[in-house]
């Protein structure tokens, strides 16, 4: 099943099989309530013109407006933002954040355009993006998006608007009304479930062999935190491959080095590794936090971790889920354990509207305290069902957002 967003209904109704949940519930929640699709033009900086294709997807709206993340790559697709946006409705419900599901972007690759051009079709993005704003639709940041292109939304929005209003974008510096900790929020949030899974699976993270594909932020930050406390990262991988070493590579001197835009392949002294291989390292515990769809049925049967913890959004396909589970390997998903940058995106938007800015501890230790309290949450559901936890996850979800269904007579 490669389609990504029959990957994500298949989640969806195997969940709602297992916990359930109201069949019409299931039958609403197998479409997004709105779709998007609209043109976004560029004049580059040589002349050309270019007319790029556009999305946004509001899922369910139901505990609240709909928020997260904005693409800017060249291979997007509408299913793929359709099923971002069924993952965050239930990231939102599962972690107790009153939001919907949104996601969106535009075809294009960012890394190919100025800064100019960049803040161009930002701009661009915001102004054809209706209906939006606070209480409906909060776009927030993802591949190929950042403080930059935030703030240069945020703007556009207020200058329509004529309102200051920075609880309209999310994803946004501090200096224009974000909020400190964002930028490690899904990698810290990673480690403080890492840790509860490891206490729970019985792995003893000091000294542990830890093995992240992926190296940008997330992977980064989560490959630091593990390198402090004492487990042994032994590979990590970016696009280019990756490296590995048995006694534990030097996390924050990797780290320096990919920050001066260096890649992992061109790193000297370092035995080589591709991501394919990476994956099927003998290790304690298997961090997937790059993209899409990298444990599959081809290679399940060959993961050796004993325990894996989704990084990225969609990391292991249902096929390969079945295989893991058959195999006796826990998988924490992606819904639960990447969930930080979305709570995090929810203090920042309870700042914005008080104009009451917390500092980093208050940060942390709310991020800790929410994110735990998911994990908890769904693994006592996974040991009352007998469930893996990524369907006692959805079944968590599921059952919050059924409720508010309900409750607002739409089913």
């Amino acid at each position: 099943m490669d389609n990504v967003f029959e990957s994500a209904l298949d989640a969806l109704h195997k969940a709602g099989k297992k916990g359930n949940i109201n069949p019409r519930v299931l039958k609403l929640l197998s479409r997004p309530k709105r779709v998007s699709d609209f043109a976004v033009t560029l004049k580059r900086d040589n002349g050309d013109f270019e007319v790029y294709d556009a999305y946004r997807v509001a899922y369910n709206d139901a505990l609240g407006p709909t928020r997260d993340g904005t693409r800017f790559v060249p291979n997007l697709s509408l299913d793929e933002v359709k099923a971002l946006g069924l993952f965050m409705t239930i990231k939102h419900a599962v972690s107790g954040v009153p939001a919907g599901g949104g996601k969106g972007g535009i075809k294009v690759d960012a890394s190919k355009l100025s800064d100019r051009e960049l803040e161009s079709i930002s701009r661009s993005f915001i102004r054809n993006l209706k209906p939006k704003g606070p209480g409906v639709d909060v776009p927030g940041a993802d591949i190929g998006t950042g403080y930059k292109t935030q703030s240069w939304m945020l703007d556009e929005y207020e200058q329509i608007t004529g309102v200051h209003c920075p609880q309209a974008i999310n994803d946004k510096p501090a200096a224009v009304g974000g909020t400190v900790g964002s930028a490690e929020a899904t990698g810290l949030g990673i480690f403080y479930i890492t840790q509860e899974a490891a206490r729970d699976h019985e792995i003893e993270l000091d000294g542990a062999e830890v093995v992240v594909q992926g190296f940008g932020q997330v992977g980064a930050t989560i490959a630091n935190y593990l390198h402090e406390i004492g487990s042994k990262v032994i590979a990590v991988s970016d696009i280019s491959g990756g490296i590995i070493d048995r006694d534990g590579l030097d996390i924050p001197e990797l780290a320096k080095k990919v920050e001066a835009g260096a890649l992992l392949k061109d790193l000297e002294g370092y035995e080589q590794v591709s991501n394919e291989e990476l994956l099927e390292l003998d290790c304690d515990l298997l961090i997937p936090a790059a993209v899409q769809n990298v444990i599959n049925k081809n290679n399940a049967d060959d993961i050796k971790a004993d325990l894996v913890v989704e990084g990225a959004n969609g990391p292991t396909t249902p096929e390969a889920d079945e295989i893991l589970k058959e195999k006796g390997i826990p998988v924490i998903p992606d819904v639960v354990a990447n969930a930080g940058g979305a709570i995090v995106c929810h203090y920042e938007r309870i700042q914005g509207i008080t104009d009451d800015y917390w500092d980093i501890e208050e940060v942390e230790k709310r991020l800790k305290k929410q994110i735990t309290g998911a994990y908890s949450a769904s693994y006592d559901v996974s040991q009352e069902l007998d469930l893996s936890m990524r369907h006692s996850a959805w079944v968590v979800a599921l059952k919050r957002v059924s409720k508010a269904v309900e409750m607002r007579g739409w089913v």
